[in-house]
């Protein structure tokens, strides 16, 4: 059964905590446009909960339009930007290809063509849904702009900062350590191939493989005040914390005392609606995307998918991820019935 057949269904949220899942009427088909039948998408878990429990602030909720929203923030509103389907119509050089969208959790939808990047044979579905993620990563080392020899800490264990974590290994030279509450997590920094420490380790001097006050750079992706100050904590004298947090209309607390201005420390913000601004004349956001989906070649990204639910599934999810009672990383929705009633 076809998208022109039956047209599709689309996940809405409903603040706070409510989400459901409504009729989505598909459009034909234009010339320059393409139809995508949903095979996987996923769950940027700290974005979709604030959005989820209204915490967006007012005074950003154009800036923090997803690219294929359909309604107003604080809501109902149909949020999301982490999706993966085969196009049924198209351009020729599409149809029939897997291709990732930035689109909501939708069972089909139809886009411009421009707007999809093809995923290449060697990856695989299940792990293409992270390009958003990967794009982010991408993004903010843009910004901090490691150099070879940096000693640099991701202070948050989730999938941003496990990305992060992956691309600045990467750089010759480089010494990564990823920093967590949860132990769990030194097995994801073993699969991604850097060092891991619980904050209680580099929070003493000598603790871990840098120590407090021995980091060139700090990335941070916790989103907790207390994750930021030990960001502060353990950057050495004229470093950078690289804010990746998204803290919605929650207060932060840090301490701005000690050693912030004797060592002449910086906080700065990295966000991935604009390029950096390192590669902002040389790079457009499609290209960011298309490098970002290249990147997932490297199988290590495997270790972050941990759990997956079934799209009917998702009004229930999403207030147990939201919540923390689903714990895990990228969290995905798998479309098998419409996948059958598609073929």
């Amino acid at each position: 059964m076809t998208g022109e057949d039956r047209g599709a269904r689309a996940f809405w949220v409903r603040p706070p905590g409510r989400g459901e899942i409504r009729p989505a009427p598909l459009p034909p088909v234009g010339p320059e446009e393409a139809r995508v039948r949903t095979l996987r998408s996923a769950v940027s878990r700290g974005t979709e909960a604030l959005v989820l429990d209204g915490h967006v602030p007012a005074g950003q909720y154009d800036l923090m339009r997803a690219p294929f929203q359909e309604g107003e923030l604080p809501g109902p509103v149909k949020y999301g930007y982490l999706n993966v389907g085969t196009v049924e119509e198209g351009p020729a050089p599409l149809r029939g290809r897997a291709v990732f969208c930035l689109y909501p959790h939708q069972t089909a939808y139809v886009v411009p063509a421009a707007a999809l990047v093809p995923v290449p044979d060697e990856v695989p579905v299940t792990r293409a849904v992270l390009a958003g993620t990967v794009e982010t990563a991408v993004n903010a080392v843009w910004d901090l702009g490691p150099l070879p020899g940096d000693r640099i800490a991701v202070v948050g264990a989730g999938m941003v900062g496990c990305c992060v974590a992956r691309l600045l290994v990467q750089v010759p030279g480089v010494e990564v350590t990823l920093v967590d509450v949860d132990p769990a997590r030194a097995a994801t920094a073993s699969a991604l191939g850097v060092a891991f420490a619980r904050p209680d380790d580099l929070g003493r001097p000598g603790g871990g493989p840098a120590g407090a006050g021995g980091h060139d750079a700090v990335v941070h992706t916790s989103a907790t005040s207390a994750g930021l100050r030990l960001s502060l904590e353990l950057l050495a004298p004229d470093g950078e914390v690289l804010e990746l947090s998204w803290y919605g209309d929650r207060p932060v607390e840090v301490a701005l005392g000690g050693a912030f201005h004797s060592g002449r420390l910086a906080v700065r913000a990295s966000q991935v609606g604009a390029v950096a601004r390192s590669r902002r004349d040389r790079r457009t956001r499609h290209q960011r995307l298309s490098l970002a989906m290249g990147l997932l070649r490297d199988p290590a990204y495997d270790c972050l998918l941990t759990g997956q639910s079934r799209f009917d599934e998702l009004p229930a999810v999403l207030p147990r991820l939201a919540s923390g009672e689903l714990r895990g990383l990228c969290h995905s929705i798998t479309y098998e019935e419409d996948e059958a009633c598609s073929a």
